[in-house]
């Protein structure tokens, strides 16, 4: 079996969050397992650049011809609505 290598990354941090992250025993497994909810989490089609490119742009406005963005009344989180499929609580 082959032993995993591992690669040591930095970021600059502010002085308010470094002192928060200094009270955090393992902080290492905390920054690590951040980072991957993190990206469990991010934007199918922009991957969390927060922009979609022209490409997708184009294919978006077609998608949303037959959806809709609506806001969820009982959890007030924003989802998307298939025109085609049935309909999410509100």
């Amino acid at each position: 079996m082959a032993k995993q290598r591992h690669e040591v990354i930095t970021f600059k941090a502010g002085e308010t969050l470094a002192s928060v992250l200094k009270n955090i025993p393992n902080r290492s497994l905390f920054i690590r397992n951040a980072i991957l909810k993190a990206l469990d989490n991010i934007c199918p089609l922009c991957q969390g650049s927060g922009i979609l490119n022209a490409d997708q742009k184009e294919h978006w406005i077609s998608f949303e011809n037959h959806h809709k963005i609506k806001k969820c009344s009982d959890c007030e989180s924003m989802y998307i609505q298939c025109d085609f499929l049935g309909k999410h609580k509100e």
